[in-house]
């Protein structure tokens, strides 16, 4: 875990090693969360860049029958 400073603008640098691991680029947007007494920076993404990333995931729960289509 990174420590970062605040500085006299209100401002943060984004460690390197969260940027990589996030594949964030300058000019990226992310939303500022606020939550119980924490900030958390989310990063915007697009529908587009989101597709397939959900492949190896497999749907094994059960559906209540009440919710199921007809």
């Amino acid at each position: 875990m990174a420590t970062v400073t605040v500085s006299p603008k209100f401002q943060v640098v984004i460690p390197k090693d969260v940027r990589d691991g996030l594949t964030l680029s300058p000019g990226d947007k992310v939303e500022v969360i606020q939550l119980e007494g924490r900030i958390e920076l989310v990063p915007v993404r697009s529908a587009e860049s989101m597709r397939g990333f959900l492949k190896r995931l497999t749907n094994t729960f059960e559906r209540e029958t009440d919710r199921c289509l007809p």
